[in-house]
């Protein structure tokens, strides 16, 4: 009797420690999904994100402020361990404060112009004679060099318009808002042989110029520079007033002259006047202001404290930086507000974790998806050269493209990883989600979720609808708070919490890649770049 009571009290020694894990909760999606509808704080966090602290440049003190206020506001839903996590930028930090622009003769009309980032100011008002640079299609640099030799005395002292006014035509057939949901099905069907080929296409099949971009850039600015102008200006061609304004790639103002991107129809205007032979004469006042200490740049983490696997870590974010257009509301204050909200709504239904949930809201993500591959390095390594929290990361999920509703996942891994994430979604097909696939790419570019595949890692990134991001709203002046579509990014906030809940909770973390099956990274020239 004795004997087979200490079996008995054995037995129950063993199962003691799997009683007191923590079971999945059979009715969570509907906890989430009530949580949600009810007590949803994701247009706060936009409003906050965007309209307070936008535009967030990287290295600017409105992006430093959003991260403080970001883990404040975690902070008090119950987040723990909330810091700035510093990385080396290696650039002072830029912000716009001031920029009025007005063609004064022969007419007086107020212009539509941004700034370009990392360019100086004019250190008061500005006018001057409008001069009209045009330049080769395609110019080699003998053609180049010709070119600026014969203006070199026509732009001393002048505004100079650089380029030719591009003629933008009238769209006829505007891609869908919506994907279609047999086309998104396809996308995310593991046993469709195109299955995540969505959207790359074959790209432009004209060989590259004699002069990359970067370059010609380069040589036109430090002409205009030697030269004597007073300010640049760059035709947007764009649509509808949309201007895209990003940066000076030296991070140097002394390379530059004041320039601005100025909408396509003003800039057609000035061009047509002086196509006429009337002098047109244009005033501007410029208030740019650059940071020394924008040279170390933070990433915002806040966290939910795992149980029994808390030395696991689940994480999720989006980038906290934007281009300065606009208040970076769909690019992409909403993905951080989204995710933010996935990790809130476990939190406040009570949900006990056994893996640690980590948000991360990342920098530099516009000039090169810098702050997460730093973030990756310090902790993770990679799969070459792992560091000790290389085999504790689950997954990273990731979301950012606009305001459009999740409608699947593409996953770093095998095609088991993505099975796990595809029967987590399956709840939310009536949301539009239709089901998740795997990639081997290790390329970064795109979004931060590629930072995690880089490494080798179980980067999660949530395709979305189009709605306007890739028409109207990315990069542009016209992202702001107005192109939020609320229903949209509160279904996504309910998907990705569910998911996150599955990936916090199961015995396993997902299954990786078998050294044998882990593709090479790509070659240095071939990971990063601008979005």
């Amino acid at each position: 009797m004795l004997r087979r009571f200490s079996v008995l009290i054995a037995c129950v020694a063993l199962l003691a420690p799997l009683a007191a894990q923590p079971r999945l909760d059979a009715d969570i999606n509907a906890k989430i999904r009530a949580e949600e509808n009810a007590h949803s704080r994701i247009m706060h966090t936009l409003h906050m994100l965007a309209d307070v602290y936008g535009p967030r440049v990287t290295g600017s003190p409105s992006l430093k402020a959003a991260g403080e206020w970001a883990i404040k506001e975690m902070t008090s839903w119950g987040f723990a361990s909330g810091h700035l996590e510093p990385w080396d930028f290696g650039h002072p930090g830029w912000v716009n404060e001031r920029l009025t622009a007005h063609i004064v003769s022969p007419v007086k009309d107020a212009l539509t112009t941004e700034a370009l980032a990392w360019t100086p100011g004019t250190r008061g008002p500005i006018t001057a004679q409008a001069y009209q640079l045009l330049l080769p299609d395609r110019p080699t640099p003998a053609e180049l060099t010709s070119a600026l030799d014969a203006a070199r005395d026509k732009v001393k002292g002048r505004i100079v318009l650089v380029g030719r006014h591009t003629i933008v035509p009238v769209n006829f057939a505007p891609p869908p808002k919506r994907r279609p949901d047999d086309q998104v099905r396809a996308q995310y069907d593991p046993n469709n042989p195109n299955a995540g080929q969505f959207g790359r296409g074959r790209g432009n099949d004209q060989p590259p110029p004699p002069i990359p971009p970067n370059e010609l850039n380069r040589r036109i600015d430090e002409f205009l520079v030697a030269s004597g102008a007073r300010i640049r200006v760059n035709d947007a061609a764009r649509e509808h007033g949309q201007i895209i304004a990003q940066q000076n790639r030296a991070y140097d103002v002394t390379k530059a002259l004041p320039t601005v991107v100025m909408r396509n129809e003003d800039y057609g205007r000035i061009s047509r006047i002086l196509a006429d032979g009337t002098p047109v004469e244009l005033e501007f006042d410029i208030v740019n202001r650059t940071y020394p200490d924008g040279r170390t740049a933070y990433n915002t983490i806040a966290e939910i404290p795992g149980g029994d696997k808390k030395d696991e870590v689940v994480m999720l974010g989006g980038h906290l930086d934007s281009w300065h257009g606009a208040t970076g509301a769909t690019d992409n204050a909403i993905g951080c507000a989204t995710m933010m909200e996935a990790a809130r709504i476990l939190k406040a239904i009570g949900v006990a974790p056994r893996r640690t949930i980590r948000v991360a809201l990342w920098s530099g993500e516009e000039e090169g998806i810098l702050g997460s591959q730093a973030y990756v390095r310090e902790h993770f390594g990679s799969f070459e050269n792992p560091k000790p929290e290389y085999a504790k990361l689950a997954a990273y999920l990731n979301i950012d493209s606009g305001t459009g509703r999740a409608r699947g996942a593409s996953v770093f891994g095998p095609p088991s990883a993505a099975a796990i994430v595809r029967e987590a979604l399956a709840p939310f097909h009536d949301l539009g989600v239709v089901g998740a696939v795997a990639t081997t790419s290790r390329n970064v570019g795109g979004t931060d979720s590629t930072a995690y595949n880089n490494a080798g890692l179980a980067g999660i990134g949530f395709g979305q609808d189009p709605i306007e991001y890739n028409t109207h709203t990315h990069h542009t002046n016209l992202d702001t708070y107005e192109r939020i579509i609320e229903d949209d990014v509160k279904a996504s906030a309910i998907a990705i919490a569910a998911t996150l809940y599955q990936l916090a909770m199961r015995d396993e973390m997902l299954p990786r890649l078998p050294s044998a099956q882990m593709p090479p990274p790509p070659k240095p020239a071939t990971a990063g770049g601008l979005r």
